[in-house]
């Protein structure tokens, strides 16, 4: 279970701050992150100390990472930092060499998140956020910043970015708390690997073999990031692969409302219109409830018993 008492409890003023922004690229699958460090004024670390106390103190409640779960302002998803590649970004920021030090405006513009490093002798707390419009060097193009000075209008030509006082995760005692799901997995390229899994399910003779013609269930899933993730939960679940789910399925299917049809051999006839209904109730998350006496559509199922 990850410890959401000790980061709430890691001594933030008591910690050395150093900041890092990092621009990440993809070669064969794979992220590769370049760091660098900024330095920054006593009275920015203060106010970053402090977003990050009131962001950790909103945190009540931890649910496990799924692919499918999500949580709310006050929650935080957390898994394992070993199943990320958060180890290649932290390998960077133990080591701020002067090599690494943000010198000029091409090491920070166009950067794609930035990371608070804060470190003292009880360990390493890691936060972390995808970066805003304002770091595009093209969103300034065209554009001038002007500041009320002297109760004049100005121009002022120095570059400026936006720091927000949100955080998408943090990393602490080998685990990685998830406030903004989709930021994270943006930032880490967390499943930068859906679209090849998917491909490999409907490869699977025990989930086409499931269908009359499973290029209908590929077509509809395409590259959308929401189908690949339930398809990819459909697997994790692996209910196609149960002689019994399958058989209740064919059985109740009407009883449930499903709109999903069946040939003569038992196989699903997938169509545009009813592949919703298949991804439904293969994710078995259309449930009866036993005190109102209707069915749900949910988008958990986790036990609770």
């Amino acid at each position: 279970m990850a410890d959401l008492a000790g980061i709430k409890a890691f001594d933030l003023d008591g910690s050395d701050l150093t900041v890092w922004v990092y621009k990440k690229s993809m070669r064969d699958g794979l992220p590769i992150f370049t760091g660098r460090w900024v330095g920054i004024t006593e009275d920015l670390g203060v106010a970053l100390r402090h977003s990050v106390a009131t962001a950790l103190e909103a945190i009540t409640e931890i649910i496990d990472y799924d692919i499918l779960a999500q949580n709310n302002e006050s929650s935080a998803l957390t898994l394992g930092a070993d199943e990320t590649h958060i180890g290649l970004v932290e390998g960077q920021s133990a080591n701020p060499t002067e090599g690494r030090k943000v010198t000029n405006l091409k090491h920070i513009a166009n950067a794609d998140f930035y990371m608070l490093r804060f470190a003292n002798e009880d360990g390493v707390l890691l936060t972390l956020r995808k970066t805003n419009a304002t770091w595009s060097t093209k969103r300034s193009l065209g554009m001038m910043r002007i500041v009320l000075n002297d109760e004049e209008l100005d121009i002022d030509e120095r570059p400026s970015f936006s720091i927000e006082p949100f955080f998408d995760f943090f990393v602490f005692g080998g685990d990685v708390f998830v406030s903004n799901k989709q930021h994270f997995e943006s930032v880490l390229a967390y499943r930068a690997g859906h679209l090849e899994a998917f491909h490999e399910l409907t490869a699977d003779t025990a989930f086409s073999n499931v269908f009359s013609d499973v290029s209908v269930i590929s077509d509809f899933v395409g590259e959308n990031k929401i189908q690949l993730r339930r398809a990819i939960a459909i697997r994790e679940k692996g209910h196609y692969r149960d002689r019994v789910f399958m058989k209740n399925l064919r059985e109740e299917c009407a009883s449930m409302g499903f709109n999903i049809v069946f040939d003569e051999y038992g196989r699903i006839v997938p169509t545009p219109d009813s592949c919703r209904d298949i991804f439904q109730a293969l994710l078995d998350h259309r449930l009866y409830s036993r005190l109102s006496s209707r069915i749900y559509d949910v988008q958990s199922t986790e036990p609770v018993g």
